[in-house]
């Protein structure tokens, strides 16, 4: 009896391994993620958006808007305001890469606002040489980089649209001691939309808000003097927000949130596909693209039809308590098909907001080994420039 056991045991040991081992070599021969230039541009830089599972297209309005939907600024309470954040990359790893960002906004009058931001990729210090100490052994500090410029406007009391311009500087060159070798220079715009309107829910003044992002529409990137110029990450967001307010101090927020890379799918060789045919239909069907084609191509081309379309649709989901407009928690999760990156995490986070500064704090913990962020903790401050304002004129009076 035990023995007849212990075969049903090795059997069942059997059938699961080899179960599992079939659907790893399924997701090796099926994975093909989007690729693209400039990947810092695709890098949350803000606290409370990557608390709730990498959201903002759609949420309430704060200085960090530049990056998720520029047309909320109209929308927003304060009347200019600046954030400053900083994001580790790959801290259980390495210590010196980051992701630094500042950005702010001026509201003009009641229906419109301008803004800007600089964004600083830091990727450390990176040893080139054969360690002989000669002279081509040297020390580069690459780094990435991007500028922008905003302008929104309200076009109804519920609507609102805004554009960004964008210049992106990539200084990753791979040949540092090729004078053909340079950095790589590209320009995009972002185009979005955003609406809110209320509604009554029993006697609750309930919000829902809707938003859109098309962002990094530009020109191709080439890096080390390369022919070949990559995409550079242009992405369509959309994004759904409901507010709750429970009573005159606790409110709740639920988002959902829908991203697609508007850029080809990179092509896969086939079985009997040769080296030659195949780096020629790369080139055909990849590097000779235009950007505004590629957005197009974008939406019919993955190898595998309408079923690996869908799958490169990522998805975030998050919530948020508030009381009293003074602290907040916060919660999300984000979900990318595994053929495509595989990054599924949950997040964290919570906030603090005072007349002069709101401070936000997240953190990430993956359930899937591919997360740059996985276990990191980020920080973002916001500062009211009204409120720094009536502070100081008190402080004055006194």
């Amino acid at each position: 009896m035990r023995t007849t056991n212990m075969n049903r045991l090795t059997l069942l040991l059997a059938v699961l391994l080899s179960v599992t081992a079939a659907k790893a070599q399924d997701i090796k021969n099926t994975f093909n993620p989007e690729q693209y230039g400039v990947t810092s541009l695709a890098i949350a830089p803000d606290a409370r958006g990557g608390s709730m599972g990498d959201i903002g297209a759609a949420t309430e309005a704060d200085v960090y808007s530049q990056y998720w939907n520029p047309a909320k600024y109209p929308f927003n309470v304060a009347r200019a305001g600046v954030g400053i954040s900083y994001t580790p990359w790959l801290r259980k790893i390495v210590s010196d890469i980051n992701l630094a960002n500042i950005t702010g906004f001026y509201r003009i009058g009641d229906y419109s606002a301008v803004s800007a931001s600089l964004r600083y990729f830091n990727l450390g210090e990176v040893y080139v040489g054969d360690y002989s100490g000669g002279i081509t052994d040297m020390t580069i500090k690459p780094y990435e980089l991007a500028v922008d410029v905003g302008y929104s406007r309200m076009l109804s009391e519920t609507f609102s649209m805004g554009v960004n311009m964008r210049f992106i500087y990539s200084d990753i060159r791979v040949d540092p001691y090729n004078a053909a070798s340079s950095a790589g220079k590209a320009f995009a715009a972002d185009i979005a939309m955003y609406r809110l309107g209320y509604f009554m829910m029993g006697n609750r003044e309930c919000s829902l808000g809707w938003g859109i992002n098309i962002s990094n529409i530009g020109s191709k990137i080439a890096f080390g003097g390369s022919d070949d110029a990559e995409f550079i990450p242009t992405n369509l967001r959309l994004g759904l927000n409901l507010t709750v307010p429970m009573n005159e101090f606790n409110k709740f927020s639920f988002s959902v949130e829908a991203n697609k890379l508007l850029i080809p799918t990179y092509p896969k060789r086939g079985e009997n596909e040769s080296e030659v045919d195949y780096e020629t239909r790369v080139q055909k069907d990849y590097y000779d693209i235009s950007p505004i084609a590629g957005i197009f191509k974008s939406f019919g081309d993955a190898p595998g039809g309408f079923k690996e379309e869908m799958q490169e649709i990522r998805w975030s989901f998050g919530a948020e308590y508030t009381y009293n407009d003074r602290f907040m928690l916060r919660a999300g999760y984000h979900h990318e098909a595994e053929n495509k990156g595989n990054r599924k995490y949950f997040t964290v986070g919570a906030g603090f907001k005072m007349s002069v500064f709101t401070i936000d704090a997240a953190y990430l913990f993956s359930t899937a080994q591919t997360n740059p962020l996985d276990q990191t903790m980020r920080f973002s401050l916001a500062f009211d420039l009204d409120g720094m304002r009536d502070l100081f004129g008190k402080m004055k009076r006194r």
